[in-house]
C-alpha cells in the first residue's frame, strides 16, 4: 500500500486530536511511513454514534475507561455532556463502576456495608486471602496497600465485576445506579427537535452485560442500537469527509466488509 493509493486518513480519539502538538506528531509519524495524506481528526465519540446508525440526527452514550453523551445534528457533534474524566465526571462509567465495587467490598470487609458476593472476586484479583475471622483486618490493609499502590484510573480494572455475579443486590444496585447516571447524561443533550436513533458504545456499554438493557429503560430511549467499538464509525466519516453519501445500502455494505476482516 503507498500513499497515492490513500486520499484522507481519518483518526477518531478522545479529544479529537487533544493539542496541536499532538496532532502535528501523529501528522509527523504517519508520514514517516509513506502515509502523507490529509489527516483529519474525529471524536470518537461520533465514531460510536456512526458505528450504529448511518442517519445524521441522533445521539450516542459510551461507556469504557470515562462516559459521556453527544446530539449528532446533520452528521455533526452538536452537543456534549459529561466526559469530563474520573476526576470530576464520567457518572457510569467504568471507572465509576469499579471504585463503587471496591468500596462495597471494603465496607463489607469492615462492617459498614452488606455482605456482597463482589467482596471474595476482589480480594481473589488483588491476591488477598479472605479474612480468618471477623477480627482480621490484614486482608482489609493489604487490599487498601495493593489499591493505593496503583494510579487511581486503575479501578476501571474492577468494574468486570459486576457482571461475574447474579442477584447480588450490591452489584445490582452498582448497576441500576450506573444506569440513572448515564440516562441523566443522555438527557442533557437530548433535545425535542432531534429524535434520532440512541447508539451504546464503548467497554462497558457495548458489552453483553445488561447495564445496556438497564439504560434503555431508565433513559425510555425507543431506538437502541448497541455497538462493540467504532470501527465502523470511522470508515463512515472517513466516506463522508470524502464526498460520499452513506445511505443504508453503502452502510450495510461497508459494515459486510468490515465485519469480513474485523
Amino acid at each position: 500500500m503507498t500513499s497515492a493509493r490513500i486520499r484522507l486518513v481519518v483518526l477518531a480519539m478522545a479529544g479529537a486530536g487533544a493539542t496541536s502538538s499532538a496532532a502535528a506528531e501523529i501528522r509527523h509519524r504517519l508520514a514517516g511511513v509513506g502515509l502523507d495524506a490529509p489527516v483529519v481528526f474525529e471524536s470518537d465519540l461520533l465514531a460510536t454514534y456512526f458505528s450504529g446508525t448511518f442517519r445524521p440526527d441522533g445521539y450516542a452514550v459510551i461507556a469504557g475507561t470515562g462516559a459521556g453523551a453527544i446530539r449528532v445534528q446533520d452528521g455533526r457533534q452538536a452537543g456534549v455532556a459529561d466526559a469530563l474524566g474520573w476526576l470530576l465526571g464520567d457518572e457510569g462509567s467504568g471507572f465509576w463502576i469499579g471504585h463503587r465495587v471496591v468500596r462495597s467490598a471494603l465496607a463489607d470487609l469492615d462492617g459498614r456495608g452488606p455482605s456482597t458476593a463482589l467482596t471474595p472476586l476482589l480480594l481473589a484479583r488483588l491476591g488477598v486471602p479472605a479474612p480468618a475471622d471477623d477480627g482480621d483486618r490484614e486482608p482489609i490493609m493489604a487490599a487498601v496497600r495493593a489499591l493505593y499502590g496503583g494510579p487511581p484510573v486503575r479501578l476501571a480494572d474492577f468494574a468486570r465485576l459486576v457482571f461475574e455475579v447474579d442477584g447480588d443486590a450490591t452489584a445490582d444496585g452498582i448497576l441500576d445506579d450506573a444506569a440513572a447516571g448515564l440516562a441523566r447524561t443522555l438527557a442533557a443533550v437530548r433535545c425535542p427537535s432531534v429524535s434520532g436513533p440512541v447508539v451504546l458504545g464503548g467497554g462497558i456499554l457495548g458489552r453483553a452485560s445488561g447495564l445496556a438493557d438497564r439504560l434503555a429503560a431508565a433513559s425510555g430511549a425507543k431506538e437502541v442500537h448497541v455497538v462493540a467499538d467504532g470501527a465502523l464509525g470511522v470508515c463512515v466519516l472517513a466516506l463522508r469527509h470524502a464526498g460520499v453519501t452513506v445511505d443504508a445500502a453503502v452502510f450495510e455494505r461497508v459494515a459486510t466488509s468490515l465485519a469480513a476482516v474485523h
